[in-house]
């Protein structure tokens, strides 16, 4: 389970760092940071923070409700950041990613200390001290509660867009590579919202 327990060594205020959507076909990838102000989990978090993976849609839905609760009587900050399908087609997904995490942390009221960036690469451009965790959000807490951030939005944003693509079927597959998914990319080409640098929609190029 995460813990505090580098939050804790860094000292400070230590911002989590986590994106989600770096693997699908289609949509932003989104990024947030989040800082917990106290060396406690909040009490009324208790029992809901853990690696965004590992919870099922209901309840990082519930997590994310409590954690905007959370927010607003001052016990943590949080921010979000993003980067376009435009932009990781030009820059490519690791730097896009890079650049939702530094617009997420640049988006926090509170500054930070430092920062905790899950996976094993920090943005080139950020100055603020920093410790890269593979696999952290399941083990720092803040970073387990920023993908929890980051996923509820983007799903939420993939929701958005298949009402207005429904053939795609983004509100279950979210824009990943599912089978029903490249049958409408075959069928009905790609959209405005599909990574066109991924194949294998980098190999036709494909339009509506």
């Amino acid at each position: 389970m995460p813990d505090l327990s580098r939050e804790r060594r860094i000292g400070g205020l230590v911002a989590g760092v986590d994106e989600a959507g770096r693997g699908p076909l289609a949509g932003p990838v989104v990024a947030a940071a989040l800082i917990f102000r106290t060396d406690k989990l909040p009490r009324a978090l208790s029992g809901l923070i853990d690696d965004s993976k590992k919870l099922s849609a209901a309840a990082r839905e519930k997590a994310f409700a409590e954690i905007r609760a959370q927010r607003v009587i001052g016990t943590l900050d949080f921010a979000l950041g993003a980067a376009s399908v435009h932009e990781i087609d030009r820059i490519n997904i690791l730097a896009a990613t890079h650049l939702a995490m530094l617009r997420a942390l640049a988006r926090l009221k509170t500054r930070p200390d430092a920062a905790l960036i899950d996976g094993n690469r920090a943005p080139k451009a950020l100055t603020l001290t920093h410790e890269c965790v593979v696999g952290g959000d399941a083990k720092s807490l803040s970073i387990a509660a920023a993908s929890i951030c980051a996923k509820v939005v983007r799903d939420r944003i993939m929701n958005l867009l298949s009402s207005r693509y429904p053939a795609y079927g983004w509100a279950s597959n979210k824009g990943y590579g599912s089978a029903t998914h490249i049958e409408s990319i075959v069928a009905w080409g790609a959209t405005p919202h599909h990574r066109l640098s991924f194949a294998p929609l980098a190999q036709g190029r494909l339009t509506l």
